[in-house]
């Protein structure tokens, strides 16, 4: 069945996906329509500023994913945040099948126009990982360390795991960076 879209919020989902498959640069409004199955006139409506907006908007729901059910479990220090951040990242980039399109603006030539946001997501995880590091007995050197590692080891798993198309890198690795944050 397919989903009538009446809000804009409906269509963020369909935007991120789009991106994440043709990446940003390889995006047309016409390949945005052809996805969303909304015209170019209604695309515009919701997001009057066009790509560029749209990205933004994508980029601002995967921020209030992350809030929601990585970051404020970490920063509240909930019982068993670091499992339940694992459990999140697992699902979220469905075991490595899932780019970070956060990390994947990073790295392409439009990674100056989203710069800041980028750096927000990255710097925020990092830093509340570490700071619920610190809550659970590691040093804060050791801390920014383990959390600063452990944030390149998601994404290099994403990335090993669509390079050889095999998920069984993803939950090693994922394993491995549990393992390494419950030492201490």
């Amino acid at each position: 069945m397919v989903k009538i879209i009446l809000e804009k919020a409906d269509i963020i989902p369909l935007l991120g996906e789009v991106f994440r498959r043709y990446g940003f640069d390889g995006t047309s409004i016409a390949l945005i329509s052809e996805h969303t199955k909304l015209g170019k006139g209604s695309l515009y409506h919701f997001f009057p500023g066009g790509k560029d907006e749209m990205a933004k908007a994508v980029i601002a729901d995967i921020g209030d994913w992350f809030e929601a059910n990585i970051f404020l479990p970490l920063e509240h220090n909930e019982t068993d945040a670091l499992a339940k951040m694992f459990s999140a990242v697992e699902t979220y980039f469905k075991t490595g099948r899932r780019i970070c399109l956060i990390g994947a603006l990073a790295l392409v030539e439009t990674r100056d126009r989203f710069a800041e946001e980028v750096k927000q997501y990255f710097s925020r995880w990092i830093e509340i990982l570490a700071t619920h590091l610190v809550h659970l007995g590691h040093d804060k050197a050791q801390a920014l360390q383990l959390a600063t590692t452990t944030i390149a080891g998601i994404q290099g798993a994403i990335i090993v795991t669509q390079a050889l198309d095999n998920e069984q890198y993803f939950t090693n690795i994922m394993q491995s960076l549990r393992q390494l944050n419950l030492r201490h």
